[in-house]
Formats: structure tokens, C-alpha cells, sequence
């Protein structure tokens, strides 16, 4: 259960990082970092969700 919510703690973080970097902060010189940082949370939180589905962790 706590893996589940510590998943869901991830990908509301990704998806406030890049609303931010979509909206607010689009004009800024770091927005493009900002997006590669939320697409590797989403990505670690989809490797921990299959990992929990396929039983290994």
C-alpha cells in the first residue's frame, strides 16, 4: 500500500512540475529542464507500478 502511495505522491509532483513549466514558467531558460525532470518521474513512477504489478518489489 505504501509503495501505491509513494507512486501517487510521484506523479502528482511530475504533473505539477510540468503544468509549471507549461503555464507560469514557459518563458523560462530552464523550462526545458524542467520538463525532463517531470518525464523522469513519470517514467520512475511507471517502472515502480509495473514492478509492484509484475511482484517484484
Amino acid at each position: 500500500m505504501a509503495l501505491w502511495l509513494f507512486c501517487g505522491f510521484i506523479l502528482l509532483s511530475a504533473t505539477f512540475i510540468l503544468m509549471l513549466s507549461l503555464g507560469p514558467l514557459k518563458a523560462a531558460p530552464n523550462a526545458g529542464a524542467l520538463r525532463i525532470v517531470a518525464f523522469v518521474q513519470f517514467a520512475a513512477a511507471a517502472v515502480l507500478a509495473v514492478a509492484r504489478l509484475s511482484g517484484s518489489a
